[in-house]
């Protein structure tokens, strides 16, 4: 008789902190990390989650953040804002972990079968078809209608608007 029972696929989370933060801005509402790893593994094994982001030097609010988030099990991963001076002497802040998520994605890929990206941004498109096709991954991509790629929405496997389970993850 064959085995019916239903045995979930094995993922990794990979975050990208800087896209997500202008994700949730644009939106109005934050995430609830608990609530999200809990609709997460209602239909995933997750193994991991990373969230990287960039950090300004002596930002206490945000260490407190990273903090609370390694103490929710979420691996963080960061690196120092870059700080750029406009023409006009203004100064933003930039900070961009691309390379990093997707370093890991391919060093862990013998560890899962699903890969979840929290994400919209277009630079993972080439990252997401090696997966596909070289390591016969699936790609899931969690983002918002605002600020995900069209490219991106293309490329995976399956993709999650935060729109659209905002009753389910919003922190209130």
């Amino acid at each position: 008789m064959a085995n019916t029972k239903n045995t979930k696929q094995k993922a990794r989370v990979y975050i990208d902190g800087a896209n997500l933060f202008y994700a949730q801005k644009h939106l109005g509402w934050f995430i609830d990390w608990k609530k999200i790893i809990k609709l997460l593994n209602k239909k995933l094994d997750i193994l991991e989650i990373k969230y990287y982001t960039g950090i300004k030097a002596n930002d206490e609010k945000m260490k407190d953040y990273l903090s609370y988030l390694r103490k929710i099990n979420f691996k963080t991963i960061t690196k120092p804002l870059k700080i750029i001076k406009n023409k006009d002497g203004s100064t933003i802040y930039k900070s961009n972990c691309d390379i990093e998520i997707a370093i890991d994605m391919l060093l862990d890929e013998s560890s899962y079968d699903t890969v979840v990206l929290l994400s919209g941004d277009s630079d993972f498109v080439y990252l997401i078809k090696i997966l596909q096709k070289q390591f016969q991954k699936k790609v899931w991509i969690v983002s918002s209608r605002k600020t995900i790629s069209w490219e991106i929405k293309i490329a995976a496997d399956y993709y999650q608007f935060l729109e659209d389970i905002k009753g389910q993850i919003k922190r209130t």
